[in-house]
Formats: C-alpha cells, sequence, structure tokens
C-alpha cells in the first residue's frame, strides 16, 4: 500500500470523519456576523484555536481541512494550528482551489478556478504540513442547466487538481458539488449527480489518477430546497447508494459526503441510514463544515468565557456524526447532549 494510500484510508478510519474549517474570509465573515462578532484574524485564530483543542475530539476526527490564512497561523501560545492538530493525531489538510468564478459563454453556471501556480502552492502548503488537499466544484441545476459544457470543464479541472495533488505527495480530495438549491426532484438531482459523477472519473482516469490515493467528496442526492415533496430520510440514503454503486469505482477508499447546507441532525441522519443499508465497497464518512460548527459557534458567541461550552457542542456533533459511521446515530443521542 502506497503512502498516499495510508492517508486516505486513516482519513476514513472506522468511527472517524473530517472537519471542513476552510471558509472562506466572506463566508466567516457572515458566520461571525450572525453571532454578532466582527471577522478579525485573532477572532479568527482564536475560534479555530477552541475547535482544534477540543478534548477528545481525536476519538471522531481524522483530518481537518484548513484555509490558507489558518495553516499559517499560530495559536495564542505560539504552536502552529497545524501542529496543534498533528500533536492530537488528526491531519492537516488545505483548501487548494481559489474560488467557482462564472462560467464563459454560460451566465448561470460556474467553473473554479486555482489551477495557476497549484503545483508550486502545493509543495508550499506541504512544508506547512497538509497531507491532504481539497478542490470543490459547484453544480448548479435549474433550466436547462447543467449543461454538459459545465459538466466537462469542472471534471477536467478536478482531475488536473487531482494529478498535481498525487504527484506533490497530497491526498486528492475531489469535490464535485450539485447544489441542493432550487425546487427541482430527487429524481432530477439523481441524474445530474450520476451524470457528474460519471464524467469525473473519466475524466480522472484519462488523466492517470490512482483512484486508490484519492477521496470523494460529493453531495447526498435529495430532494432541492424549494420542493414542497422533501423525500425522506431512507429515500435519501437508498437513491444515494444506488447512485454512488453505479459511478463510483471500488478502488475509491472512501466517500467524505457533503452535508451541503442540511440541518445538522439531518446530515447525521442521512448518512447513518447509509451506514445501516451498507453493501459499499468504500468507507461513508464525513466532511462536513457548517454542519460539525453551527453549535459551536452559537455556543463560544465570541467570548473567551464560552470556549468549554462551544468545544462541548462540537465534541457533542463529532460524537454523532462518529456513531452515524456505523449507523448507530439515534435520536436519543442528540437529546443526550
Amino acid at each position: 500500500m502506497s503512502k498516499l494510500e495510508d492517508v486516505a484510508r486513516a482519513l476514513v478510519a472506522p468511527k472517524k470523519g473530517i472537519l471542513a474549517a476552510d471558509e472562506s474570509g466572506g463566508t466567516i465573515e457572515k458566520r461571525f456576523k450572525s453571532i454578532g462578532v466582527p471577522s478579525t484574524e485573532e477572532n479568527r485564530r482564536d475560534y479555530r484555536e477552541m475547535l482544534f483543542r477540543t478534548p477528545g475530539a481525536e476519538e471522531f476526527i481524522s483530518g481537518v481541512i484548513l484555509y490558507d490564512e489558518t495553516i499559517r497561523q499560530k495559536a495564542a501560545d505560539g504552536t502552529p494550528l497545524a501542529k496543534l492538530l498533528q500533536d492530537k493525531g488528526i491531519i492537516p489538510g488545505i483548501k487548494v482551489d481559489t474560488g467557482a468564478k462564472a462560467l464563459a459563454f454560460s451566465s448561470k453556471e460556474k467553473i473554479t478556478e486555482g489551477l495557476d501556480g497549484l503545483r508550486e502552492r502545493l509543495v508550499e502548503y506541504r512544508g506547512l504540513g497538509a497531507k491532504f488537499a481539497k478542490w470543490r466544484a459547484v453544480i448548479t441545476i435549474g433550466d436547462g442547466i447543467p449543461t454538459e459544457y459545465c459538466l466537462a470543464t469542472n471534471a477536467h479541472a478536478l482531475a488536473r487538481y487531482a494529478a498535481l495533488c498525487v504527484e506533490a505527495g497530497i491526498v486528492p480530495i475531489v469535490e464535485p458539488e450539485v447544489l441542493m438549491d432550487g425546487p427541482h426532484s430527487i429524481e432530477r438531482c439523481y441524474d445530474v449527480t450520476e451524470r457528474t459523477l460519471q464524467l469525473v472519473f473519466g475524466e480522472l482516469a484519462a488523466q492517470r489518477v490512482p483512484l486508490e490515493q484519492i477521496l470523494l467528496k460529493p453531495n447526498m442526492v435529495l430532494s432541492g430546497t424549494e420542493n414542497p415533496k422533501q423525500a425522506g430520510i431512507r429515500e435519501v440514503a437508498e437513491a444515494t447508494l444506488r447512485c454512488f454503486r453505479r459511478t463510483v469505482p471500488a478502488a475509491v477508499p472512501g466517500i467524505v459526503f457533503l452535508s451541503g447546507g442540511q440541518s445538522d441532525e439531518l446530515a447525521t441522519a442521512h448518512l447513518s441510514e447509509m451506514n445501516k443499508i451498507g453493501g459499499g465497497p468504500w468507507q461513508l464518512s464525513f466532511s462536513y463544515g457548517r454542519a460539525l460548527q453551527a453549535p459551536a459557534l452559537k455556543a463560544w458567541g465570541g467570548k473567551a468565557a464560552n470556549v468549554g461550552a462551544g468545544q462541548k457542542a462540537y465534541y457533542h456533533r463529532a460524537k454523532c456524526n462518529g456513531a452515524a459511521r456505523s449507523g448507530s446515530y439515534t435520536d436519543a443521542m442528540e437529546r443526550a447532549a
């Protein structure tokens, strides 16, 4: 087994998943605004340090995706934040794309940028402690979209990114996200997700990316947020597994789902139901951002006196998602917080 495959498998170890703490400046500013806290570099550091120092989080968190600012920051005592994680046995990762921009000739669709200079940036990030990376493509469902052009260009970029990561000795997390925004049905989400994954894995093969050394970070197959008919937990789990069995090769060590705007509890319940059904060749895990952090952010509220409360809330969500990894999450676990 290669070193990169070892890292990929460690990230999807039983009971564990990934914390996505790679919010861009704009996103973290919005989240801080919701609790009335200014988004200063010091506040961002204090918040993330609170999460990273949470006692026992390493029982359920295998890795953390960092932002460019965060991987360079030091804790209040001078310890680099990446080292804080490593000392707890948690693997540091890094977001390397530079965001989704308007796709040429397609006003409603996006293409993710960041390939320019990526080879050099990966070398630097590896020196800063990153063992894995993430690149997110954004696919919107709407009238006449996504186009094949949008899907193909994003799949090509994802594969180019993944190839550069493997070359640099970094595990790539490949994230093609079909957004849940809109009135579409679960069936439409299924069709778009299936086609997206077909093209992504076609490009990964064409660009000689070894699938044993990557992780996939996809959306679940869900009803659109504006659709009055919302699919139930079992239906979502079955549709998602059916779609992935048709498209994701068995060589991929694990699928780390994004929460994509689902509520904290629903994201956990869907993952747990999938693991309860089981039967896939890959580990089914999580790579959640807001769905792991929202209660902790609220409990912290920007106050040093609330660090313990914030850590308790984060630990609870991590524990619930750890249980979802084996299909053993229950409503009673939520109430036991």
